[in-house]
Order: C-alpha cells, then sequence, then structure tokens
C-alpha cells in the first residue's frame, strides 16, 4: 500500500505489547491442563501460542474437541475460562509494563485515537486496565467474544479512518492477519512466536517511535 500522510490512530494488543503478561497466560493452560499427560499439555499450549489475541473460550472449546477428543458443555467451558481467569487476574494486573510501552503511550494517547484490542473477556480486561491505571490512555478498550477483525471493522467505520493511516501494534500471528485482513498496517513486538519473513518485529516499545515514523514519513 502507498504510504498516508500521517497517522491517524493506533490499535494495539494488551499482552506482551504492553504488559509482560504472555508468560503468565501461557502457565496457566499449563496448570489448567495439568491433570491430562504432557503430549495434550504441549498440543494445548502449541495451540495458544499460535493463536495468541484468540478468546480463552475458544482455545479451551478447541483443546477438549480436537486435542482431547471429549468435547465440553457450554456450561463447562464458562467453568474452565472462570479457572483461567482466576489463574491470571492478578498476576495481569501486577505485571511489569513492556519496555518503552508507557512513555510512548503517554507521547501518542493525547494525540491520536488510541485503541486496545484484545482476546480477554472485555470486563475482566477493563477491570485489569483500571486496575493497572492504565484506561484512560485508549479511546476504547475492546475484548472478546467480538473478533479483532470485527472490532477493526467498527471502529474504521465510527471514526472514519483511513486504513492506510492506521498502524496495528501485536505480538501474535492473528494480531498480524487482523491487520492484513482489516488493511491496517502493522508492527510485530516479539514473544513467543516467529513471524514470517518480512513483518517489521522490534523487541519492545523502546523503537516504536521510530519505526512509526518511517511507515508514516
Amino acid at each position: 500500500m502507498n504510504s498516508p500522510q500521517r497517522l491517524k490512530a493506533l490499535f494495539f494488543d494488551f499482552d506482551g505489547v504492553l504488559a509482560d503478561s504472555t508468560r503468565i497466560k501461557t502457565r496457566a493452560f499449563e496448570i489448567l491442563f495439568k491433570d491430562f499427560p504432557d503430549e495434550i499439555i504441549d498440543q494445548v499450549v502449541q495451540h495458544h501460542q499460535l493463536h495468541g489475541g484468540i478468546s480463552r473460550v475458544d482455545k479451551i472449546r478447541y483443546a477438549h474437541e480436537t486435542i482431547i477428543g471429549t468435547p465440553l458443555t457450554e456450561s463447562q467451558v464458562k467453568q474452565w475460562a472462570a479457572r483461567y481467569s482466576d489463574l491470571v487476574v492478578q498476576k495481569v494486573i501486577d505485571a511489569p509494563w513492556i519496555k518503552g510501552a508507557r512513555p510512548f503511550l503517554a507521547e501518542y494517547s493525547g494525540k491520536v485515537p488510541v485503541f486496545l484490542i484484545s482476546g480477554t473477556p472485555e470486563p475482566e480486561l477493563k477491570y485489569v486496565l483500571e486496575q493497572r491505571k492504565m484506561s484512560a490512555c485508549f479511546t476504547e478498550i475492546l475484548g472478546s467474544p467480538v473478533r479483532k477483525p470485527a472490532h477493526i471493522q467498527r471502529l474504521l467505520a465510527e471514526y472514519r479512518l483511513a486504513p492506510a493511516q492506521c498502524l496495528f501494534i501485536g505480538d501474535a500471528l492473528t494480531d498480524q492477519d487482523a491487520a492484513s485482513r482489516t488493511g491496517l498496517y502493522f508492527i510485530g513486538i516479539q514473544g513467543e512466536v516467529d513471524f514470517p519473513k518480512g513483518t517489521r518485529v522490534l523487541p519492545d516499545c523502546r523503537g516504536l517511535k521510530a519505526a512509526l515514523e518511517q511507515i508514516f514519513s
């Protein structure tokens, strides 16, 4: 796509991008499935890592249906998801910032709309951000069950944003896919997944401003 004249909006994932909480979420899946054989746990964790940004409900349902071969009822899925929340919420609240994320948000949140879009259930996401005193950084805070491409499409339309003037910052292949499907530029923050060759990837947020200025120059 052609370079736009200037940046009009930023879209952020949360875990592994703003908060150093990716390992917390991965460890929670290990604990959640601890009563299963190691090969099952390994497959569950691998699926989780390859589908970062997707709802835990979808991951739990997939693990039981496809990996274990014993589907859960919807009531059971909710119980498993609640147990997962119990394992992660306070730890995510306490997790350190990704390096460079806090000053970047402080600088840009007053310049352009900044949207947070996560696979975390929306009420939990908003609670975590409130406890971390991050809520004021964002124009909107959005989570599951709505998927990221749908959130992005709605925001583009509502705020009358041209996709080529927007940037998505994420740490998962699903984040990159959401950006690609909606026409946004993408920068990857390196975490547990290797991005395809040619993807603009940073180790953390400290180089984000410089990378942004290169894209929107």
